[in-house]
């Protein structure tokens, strides 16, 4: 009898066996065949270009990559939240996906400054070497764990421009009582050197410029200042960004709605957000310096340089108050440890690599003045 119902018994697991398999494969196929819809809101005004276009090209990606799978509908500033509720709109769950600036967050995690712009700090290349082999992304995330969102690099500004003036700045004296817009570490350099800081999302600048309401601002380059039309509120243009060498633009996704994602569409997200990261620099590199002589030849923009005099307070007060943010908490000293480790290293190597190319390339100096 036993004998017998052995081959009963295998025949049974293998039948039941099968089955499972089946039932796995079924699993696997509704969950790959499984939709997702989210929302996108941002900091720039729908379509602007530039950052604007960056998460047009991020949800476009993402479809065409997912096959549909995964849809991300891409919501300007104001029209779902305003730019400044971006990061509570995320952390919150009104929606999944966010663009925006970390700087604007220096309310709730200070310590964020550090990976959106630095005044004198590094630029584009120098932050995403940071970011990606310097142990920087992985201190951006811990910073972002208490909110609920994790976060990636998603593009970058490049070089800022110094900003637009409706007069000279020829000393630190002129700077005294101007009302301008500027954010984050440099609004606040700004504002030890007597000027009166404003923050306002960019699409309320050209408004408060023209009317009096500002009497200076910095936006981003050449490409969004003529986008924007501030060359219409303002005559002088000045040069270097020393507030901002370059601004790194954030992708913020909630925790809990990227657990939700499966592996395949994790990576694909991963993927297209990195593909943003560098596409957003190289259009700001191509179209900066079109934009500057449409500005400068078309429309009789005053470029100026920056006054040494004034680079150089700058220089003093942007140590002071980068040293009192790192000292600010035990998290925002790791960060500015690492930070200023890496730039340290970083310019080291620069210094007879980029700044000596530049140097052998233009042996005159600089030749805008």
């Amino acid at each position: 009898m036993k004998a017998k119902a052995l081959p009963v018994a295998i025949a049974m697991t293998t039948a039941l066996s099968a089955s499972l398999l089946v039932v796995s494969s079924f699993d696997n196929q509704a969950q790959a065949q499984e939709t997702f819809r989210w929302k996108m809101v941002t900091s720039w005004p729908k379509n602007f270009p530039g950052v604007g276009q960056g998460p047009e090209r991020l949800s476009q990606l993402v479809e065409e990559m997912s096959d549909g799978r995964l849809t991300i509908e891409v919501f300007g500033a104001g029209q779902l939240v305003p730019g400044f509720e971006v990061f509570d709109a995320v952390s919150e769950g009104t929606a999944e996906l966010g663009h925006s600036a970390s700087y604007y967050w220096k309310g709730k995690a200070p310590a964020a400054q550090f990976f959106a712009a630095v005044p004198f700090g590094m630029n584009a290349q120098e932050m995403n070497a940071w970011l990606s082999y310097g142990g920087g992304m992985e201190l951006w995330n811990e910073l972002y764990d208490e909110f609920g969102v994790d976060v990636l690099a998603a593009g970058s500004s490049g070089v800022q421009m110094g900003g637009w003036y409706n007069k000279e700045i020829n000393s630190v004296a002129d700077l005294d009582g101007l009302k301008m817009r500027m954010p984050g570490l440099g609004g606040e350099v700004m504002s030890r050197m007597g000027v009166a800081i404003v923050n306002m999302p960019g699409g309320e600048i050209f408004t408060s410029l023209q009317s009096g309401a500002i009497d200076a601002t910095e936006w981003i380059g050449p490409y969004n200042d003529l986008a924007f039309g501030l060359h219409q509120a303002a005559d002088y243009y000045y040069y270097p960004g020393w507030h901002e060498p370059t601004v790194m633009f954030e992708a913020i996704i909630n925790e809990e709605a990227w657990a939700e994602l499966p592996a395949d569409l994790q990576a694909i997200l991963r993927t297209a957000i990195s593909d943003v990261n560098q596409s957003v620099l190289d259009e700001y590199t191509a179209r900066n310096n079109d934009a500057l002589e449409t500005l400068v030849n078309e429309h009789n923009v005053e470029l100026r340089r920056i006054p040494d005099d004034v680079l150089a307070q700058a220089r003093e007060h942007s140590a002071e108050v980068v040293g009192e943010l790192a000292a600010s908490s035990e998290l925002a000293t790791r960060i500015y440890d690492s930070y200023r480790a890496f730039q340290d290293k970083v310019e080291d190597y620069h210094a007879i690599s980029e700044q000596a190319y530049y140097n052998a390339r233009n042996p005159e100096g600089d030749t805008s003045q």
